[in-house]
């Protein structure tokens, strides 16, 4: 008779470097490594087939690092709770370790079913930290330095083996139109796994990273410019702590460099460090009010915005053919590639909420949907925060002509996504309306006018930021989620780094 399993449920932390569960489980005895491919939470409106390409590609690899220690991953299909408990009735699990996870809330509802049925079935279920988010946290004071504290643990060593399993299990992995997703091509999305994760964060840190602060604000650069971990710290391939250490590993040969360049590596460095605390600061509100995902944070603005967005202007911005030209750039280029910076991630939320005054629910589904990297615990408090509704922050209206010139000044970025425009002259090409001979385009003119409409929409916000009753519920949010200034990393700000596009950490969706 085999010895109970200890079960590794593998879910977004597709890795075996500082692998705390797996580690655990190891040490523990018998090791089943688990992924569950749940065809509900695919089925769900923030998920698509990019994100499942992105996935498999991980999951592929990590069958293959598993494979090296003994024993393959399993890849089975259905219902988590089921799973369990034909694993029970035919091995028997001694315990089931995982990473918490802070995602949508058809995953908290998932994990509260397992949660249940480990509990009637007398099991242990051992759950560790995938990122700086505490749960069940009571203040917010002191939470940067727990962070702080936490990266710097030392990463947990995978095993050195794994004894293999008499028994051969199911280790297909389902391709996304198996799993009956819709088709969604992403020419030039990033390549999933944990060897692409490796290559992409030393290429930043020695290579690429330099000029990451003054030039992740443009699309036109930030391409290069940016980490792009962002999908591969969603999916788990490598861990926020391997991120942090190197991080801060580069910082310190930096500081000893003789080099010209030096202080803008540092400036970049020190810029980088700060965005990985926000990254996991705005998670740590979902995972405070899970409500966050489908309900106005401060609830004033309830009904400020219709229910059922205008179709007209959704599918307008969903297609980029709002007449912006850098709006529609910028969503041409997400669909493509699968990834923006954070900038214009803001500006596409913004100007869905302000300008077209659509309900923020509606344009957030189909940004997660974009995103490789959509991670519910960032993009949920950021759509928010950026349609005005946590009463908190700062209205961020981003005036898309503007920002079109600030970011594209020579038009290439919106010239390269945006054809119709080709021989727009430069000086017109963020208003081709105004252009002597716009009507021969084929593009069409601007959905809204640029101005009445974010007027009519601050004046709005602001009407409701006057109440009394607004004010006190605003107290109560900042209490529970708001930053605490000592011990958050911020990044050094002069006027010239502010110029050039330092980050903003108000919108801190890429890492």
């Amino acid at each position: 008779m085999t010895a109970p399993l200890n079960i590794v449920w593998f879910k977004r932390d597709l890795r075996l470097a500082d692998h705390r569960p797996l580690t655990l489980a190891a040490e523990a005895g018998p090791v089943l490594p688990l992924y569950i491919v749940e065809p509900a939470l695919w089925q769900q409106p923030d998920a698509a087939a990019r994100q499942w390409d992105f996935a498999a590609e991980c999951l592929t690899e990590l069958q293959n690092d598993l494979a090296a220690l003994g024993q393959p991953l399993w890849v089975m299909v259905g219902d988590a709770v089921t799973i369990f408990e034909k694993l029970h009735k035919r091995f028997g699990i001694a315990a089931l370790f995982s990473h918490e996870e802070t995602g949508n809330g058809w995953t908290y509802a998932r994990d509260r079913a397992v949660g249940a049925w480990c509990k009637r079935a007398g099991l242990p279920w051992h759950e560790s930290r995938q990122f700086g988010v505490i749960r069940r946290i009571k203040s917010r004071n002191g939470w940067a330095q727990a962070w702080d504290r936490d990266m710097a643990l030392p990463t947990a060593p995978p095993p050195l083996a794994l004894q293999p399993i008499a028994t051969t299990g199911p280790t297909f992995v389902p391709t996304s139109a198996e799993l009956g997703l819709a088709t969604d091509p992403c020419p030039h999305r990033q390549a999933g796994g944990r060897a692409a994760a490796l290559e992409t964060l030393a290429s930043f840190l020695e290579q690429r990273g330099r000029d990451y602060r003054f030039e992740m604000s443009s699309p036109v650069t930030a391409f290069a410019a940016s980490s792009r971990l962002s999908p591969h710290l969603a999916w788990g391939t490598i861990s926020m702590r391997e991120v942090a250490q190197a991080t801060w590993k580069r910082m310190a040969a930096i500081d000893t460099a003789d080099r010209p360049d030096a202080q803008r590596w540092r400036a970049s460095m020190r810029s980088f460090a700060a965005r990985q605390h926000w990254h996991c600061h705005f998670m740590q509100k979902l995972e405070d009010e899970p409500r966050l995902e489908f309900e106005n944070l401060h609830r004033a603005y309830d009904g400020i915005r219709p229910d059922i967005a205008d179709p007209e202007r959704l599918d307008a911005w969903r297609s980029g053919n709002t007449g912006f030209p850098f709006v529609d750039a910028c969503m041409r280029a997400l669909d493509r590639h699968g990834w923006i910076n954070f900038r214009m991630r803001a500006m596409l939320m913004s100007f869905a909420s302000y300008h077209l005054w659509l309900p923020w629910r509606d344009t957030g589904l189909h940004l997660a949907r974009k995103f490789v990297d959509y991670e519910p615990g960032i993009h949920w408090p950021q759509v928010q925060m950026q349609s005005g509704t946590t009463g908190i922050n700062t209205m961020r209206i981003y005036n898309p002509v503007k920002q079109g010139f600030d970011q594209d000044p020579t038009g290439a970025f919106v010239r390269a996504h945006v054809p119709e425009l080709a021989q727009v002259p430069d000086m017109f090409i963020h208003e081709p309306w105004r252009w002597e001979q716009a009507e021969m385009l084929r593009y069409p003119p601007p959905i809204v006018d640029n101005a009445s409409a974010a007027r009519a929409a601050r004046d709005a916000l602001y009407a409701l930021r006057r109440r009394a009753d607004h004010k006190e519920t605003a107290r109560r949010i900042v209490d529970k989620h708001g930053s605490r200034k000592a011990g958050l990393a911020k990044p050094r700000r002069n006027p010239k780094a502010a110029k050039a596009g330092a980050p903003n950490p108000q919108f801190a969706f890429d890492v």
